[in-house]
Formats: C-alpha cells, sequence, structure tokens
C-alpha cells in the first residue's frame, strides 16, 4: 500500500486556526475540505437545524406534500411501498409513522428480493394491491426508471408519488410525481448540495413540507410533532445508504445520531440491545455500519424486510424485542454464508483472475442476498473492480464494487446490451445477467474496465496529517470530536506517526488481531489494536511508521484513548 501525503500550505494552515480559534491540525483537517472561512467553518463543526433549507427548494416536493395532505384531509388509504435496504426501510417507517400520526392507516409493502426483485416490480405492486386498490400509491427509494408498473398504477385510478435519489440515464419519469434531486442537478436546475440527500432525507424534508401546510391551515396534530424527534431514522438511512456526509446530509446525521442514542422507540431499542449497542454510549456511524444496519438488512436479504418496517414502527416492548432476536439470528446466518462465500471467491480470484482488471464471479451455491457484501470484500481485498453473482433461477443475480477512479455505471453501460437489468451508483451497482450470457459479460466488463482504468495503481492510503505522539491527548479527542460524523465525502482521519519503536512485542489475539502499546517521548504510554493484521506484526526495538485512526474504547464502564493500526512501514532513513 502507497501512502500519500499533500500538506495544505503552512501560511493557510497557520491564517485558519486563527480565524477559526482551532488547533493547527483541526485547521489542516478543515482545509481538506477547502474551508477557509470562520463561518463556513462554523457551520461545519456545529451544523445547526436551523440551516436546514426549505424543503419546497426541491423540485416536485410541494406537489408531493399537497397530494399528501389531500390524503389527510379525505382520510384516503394510501400504500407505501420501500425497498429493502436501511434506506428504504427507514423511509418507510418515517412517512408511515408521520401519517399515522394523522389518523391514516397506510399499508406498507417491502419487496421481497426472491420474488419481488429489485425495486417497483409488478409482482410486489400485485402484493400491494391485493387488499384493495388505493387513492395513492407511493414508492420509496426506487421507480425512477419503473415507467410501466407507475402507468399500470395509473391506469387503475391511482396516484403515484415516486421519492428516489438513484441516478438514471434513461428518460425522466413522465406519470405521476417524481421528487429526484439527480434529475434536476443533472439539468442544471438544482444546486449540487442536494444531489447528497438519499430517500430517507427526501423523505424527512417531505415531512417538513407537510407540515408547513398543515401547520398553515391550523391543523392541531402538526403543531404537536417534533420532527427533530425522527432524525434517529433519517441517520440511520443516511449513514447505512453511504451518501456524502456533508451539507444537509451532515447536519441532519449529526442530530440524529445524538437522538439515537435516547430514541424512545422500543423496536431500535431492541435491536441496540442485541447488536450490543449500549444504553447512554456516544453513537457513532460504525455502530450503524457494522452493528444495526446489518441487522436491518439481513431480514431484506435472507427473509422479508417487512420484518424491519415492523420493528421501527412497533411500539410494543415485547414484540420489538423477539423480532430484534429475529434479526440477529439473520444477520449470523447472513455472516456464516458470506464467509463461505468470500473464501471461495477469493480462490476463483486467485487461480482463475490473477491477471484480470475486472472481474465477474458466479456459482450456483452462492445466495444472491448477500453476494454484495461479498463484492465489497474482494474489491478491496484485491483492488480491482468485483461483480458477484448468485444463482436466482434462470437469472445470475448481485451487486458490484468499484476503486477509485473507476464508474460502475459508465462500465456496465458498455455491457448493457448482455445484462437483464443494471442500476445503482458509480461505486455500487446491482446486476442481473441470463446465465447463457455470463461468460461474455465476464470477458467485455474486464475489457471495458481496462480501457477505462489502464493500469490500476496500487491501493493508496492518504495520510491526513502527521502526528508526535504527545500530541495525542483527551484534549485532541475533543478537537477530533467536532468533525464528527465520519462516512461518505467526511472520511474518518488516518493520522501518522514517525519513527515509532515498540518496546515489547505485540500481543496476538484470537489468531488474527494483535495489539501493541508504546511511550511517547514524555512517558506517556499510548496503547493500540490492530484487526486482521496478525500476518503483518511490526518489529520490536526498531523504529516504524504508523499510519492509524483515532478512537474511544469502551470496556467496564470506562473510557481508553485507543490507536486503531491501519498500516505499519519501516522508517525511512
Amino acid at each position: 500500500m502507497r501512502w500519500t501525503y499533500t500538506p495544505p500550505s503552512a501560511a493557510e494552515v497557520e491564517a485558519l486556526s486563527s480565524v477559526a480559534n482551532v488547533s493547527r491540525v483541526l485547521a489542516e483537517l478543515l482545509l481538506r475540505h477547502n474551508l477557509r472561512e470562520r463561518e463556513a467553518t462554523k457551520q461545519f463543526l456545529q451544523p445547526s437545524l436551523s440551516s436546514v433549507e426549505d424543503p419546497f427548494g426541491v423540485p416536485n416536493l410541494e406537489a408531493a406534500a399537497v397530494r399528501l395532505r389531500r390524503a389527510i384531509e379525505q382520510c384516503e388509504q394510501v400504500v407505501v411501498l420501500g425497498d429493502y435496504d436501511v434506506d428504504g426501510v427507514s423511509s418507510t417507517a418515517l412517512l408511515v409513522g408521520i401519517l399515522r400520526r394523522f389518523g391514516l392507516q397506510p399499508r406498507f409493502v417491502v419487496p421481497r428480493r426472491a420474488e419481488d426483485g429489485y425495486g417497483l416490480s409488478r409482482s410486489a405492486i400485485d402484493r400491494a394491491l391485493e387488499d384493495g386498490v388505493p387513492s395513492l400509491f407511493v414508492a420509496l427509494d426506487c421507480g425512477t426508471n419503473s415507467h410501466d408498473e407507475v402507468a399500470f398504477l395509473i391506469e387503475q385510478g391511482i396516484d403515484v408519488i415516486v421519492i428516489d435519489h438513484h441516478r438514471t440515464k434513461e428518460r425522466a419519469l413522465e406519470k405521476g410525481i417524481l421528487v429526484n434531486p439527480h434529475l434536476q442537478v443533472d439539468a442544471g436546475l438544482l444546486s449540487e448540495e442536494y444531489r447528497n440527500l438519499c430517500t430517507v432525507g427526501l423523505v424527512f424534508k417531505l415531512a417538513h413540507g407537510l407540515l408547513k401546510l398543515l401547520r398553515n391551515d391550523g391543523h392541531p396534530i402538526a403543531h404537536e410533532i417534533r420532527l427533530r424527534d425522527e432524525l434517529d431514522l433519517v441517520a440511520l438511512g443516511t449513514v447505512a445508504d453511504l451518501v456524502p456526509l456533508l451539507g444537509e446530509n451532515r447536519t441532519l446525521s449529526k442530530h440524529g445520531l445524538r437522538i439515537l442514542e435516547t430514541t424512545t422507540r422500543p423496536g431500535l431499542r431492541a435491536l441496540m440491545e442485541v447488536a450490543g449497542v449500549r444504553p447512554g454510549q456516544e453513537i457513532t456511524p460504525i455502530d450503524i455500519s457494522f452493528r444495526l444496519g446489518p441487522r436491518i438488512n439481513a431480514s431484506g436479504r435472507l427473509a422479508d424486510a417487512a420484518l424491519s418496517v415492523e420493528l421501527m414502527l412497533s411500539n410494543d416492548t415485547a414484540f420489538s424485542a423477539e423480532i430484534a432476536r429475529q434479526l440477529d439470528d439473520y444477520n449470523r446466518e447472513r455472516q456464516d454464508i458470506e464467509r463461505l462465500i468470500t473464501e471461495e471467491a477469493e480462490r476463483m480470484i486467485e487461480t482463475r483472475y490473477a491477471d484480470a482488471r475486472g472481474i465477474v464471479l458466479y456459482s450456483e451455491n452462492w445466495h444472491p442476498g448477500v453476494v454484495g457484501i461479498v463484492a465489497g470484500r474482494v474489491t478491496r481485498k484485491y483492488n480491482r473492480p468485483c461483480v458477484v453473482l448468485g444463482n436466482d433461477g434462470g437469472l445470475a443475480k448481485g451487486s458490484g464494487r468499484s476503486v477509485n477512479g473507476i464508474n460502475l455505471v459508465d462500465v456496465l453501460a458498455a455491457c448493457a446490451d448482455y445484462l437483464e437489468s443494471w442500476g445503482g451508483h458509480p461505486m455500487a451497482v446491482g446486476v442481473a445477467v441470463e446465465k447463457s450470457k455470463l461468460e461474455i459479460f465476464g470477458e467485455i466488463f474486464a475489457r471495458t474496465v481496462q480501457e477505462h482504468a489502464g493500469e490500476i495503481t496500487e491501493a493508496e492510503l492518504e495520510i491526513s496529517a502527521w502526528l508526535d505522539p504527545d500530541q495525542i491527548d483527551e484534549q485532541f479527542m475533543a478537537d477530533l470530536e467536532l468533525l464528527h460524523p465520519f462516512g461518505q465525502g467526511n472520511p474518518e482521519p488516518v493520522f501518522g506517526i514517525r519513527g515509532v519503536v515498540l518496546r515489547q512485542p505485540p500481543i496476538v489475539f484470537k489468531g488474527q488481531h494483535f495489539r501493541f502499546q508504546f511511550a511517547s517521548a514524555s512517558g506517556r504510554r499510548l496503547h493500540g489494536v490492530a484487526w486482521k493484521m496478525a500476518d503483518k506484526l511490526p518489529p520490536v526495538l526498531q523504529p516504524v511508521d504508523l499510519a492509524v485512526k483515532l478512537t474511544w474504547n469502551h470496556f467496564n464502564g470506562r473510557k481508553l484513548l485507543q490507536l486503531e493500526l491501519i498500516d505499519w512501514r519501516n522508517t525511512r532513513a
């Protein structure tokens, strides 16, 4: 792994440190976000909910809010269909919960991955209409490309609202009300910041717009609702969907994480308990990405994601505890399946695709619900774009993940003639392929990646700033806290430390990880951990450079400063 470091000018660091009254290291980190003015820095470090923009600035959102107001006024039947990932689940729970507050009893449906496939499919619609034809149908986190499905609904006399954030290279949806800021940003009609909103963020703005309308009408319930209480769901979906945590996403997520810590939703409390997220403990995006999110996703991968929506909406403590245990069981099953598939996928890469720049993997025995996780793992390990597909009847279905510099949307566009369906983001896509076309798809995918990237370079590790060990203390951690939440667009800083000498050998535990410690020049002892690096132990009594993240380790009621090792190298002379 090649380390890179591009420092801002010393004069800029000094100037921002002075004008914003922050440390030089914090100023350096802020400059990486092109923040140079006091007010911009203040908004980034202390984002205020009062800065959230007027919801009606999003095109078509006012029309959607007006249509929902009519549904409330006329007590109409509403059906909500949301995708089966965390963004879709949190979006569905947020909208259904708000509509229930106003006396509606909306039905909700979540596509079943094995039966319905992705998004607004006819089979999912047919299930949604089994209990009657509603007046209004709301599709969340899907539907932007669903021209035929939306037309079918409208032919049944149903009004349709689509709230989605996925890109499309096709024509925009022509019927119904479509709220998708990507389309307006791409057309130059909307500011770039709105592009970052995922579906739960858009649903939050829709709820904001609906409350504005109803408060203007003098609706008593609209004045009782505190919309900020819904930010726990917004943080959950926003962090899990890997959208940039900048602008409004940063504001909503930062406040939402604090609300999540003290959430009163029985379902979320039960989920946090089985996931090992302790009451009163600070919740970070890592807790969502590795503890809460996977358990919510597990039901959609292996069973029915409607379970997760029920959990988010439930006020029954016993029911919530039972469903949370089910999700935890599904997650354990998912982990076992994923581990076996990952091992097999790595063997395939090393024996068949050692020289391929882009890789397509498939096995009849792989579960299509977990191959996306495997795709992420092998892509990171081999630093090459990978598509991993599982068996789904007559089709091979799965996901692709990319590396920096290669846009999978562009790559798959060149392969589109050989795909049954595909869609997603530059770094992550979903794919369905007829099995008879797998070989040609794999060849064209590899060739197209080669054309787009040429020689894919060695993986890079960007050092955010270099530290002296004596700088790493509680005050520095407090400064670092101001940069939270970390995530897409605001990555957690990786700090370099030069010339560290370990006096004691690292201690390996569980066969995969190791702990280490060393002393600063002042004699202060620093402790660290390295995950899954037991095969790469640093030497003792020889100077090494460390690349680390800085975290708090909560253990037995204590809060300990901990270095998380990302990489090490021998100190250069």
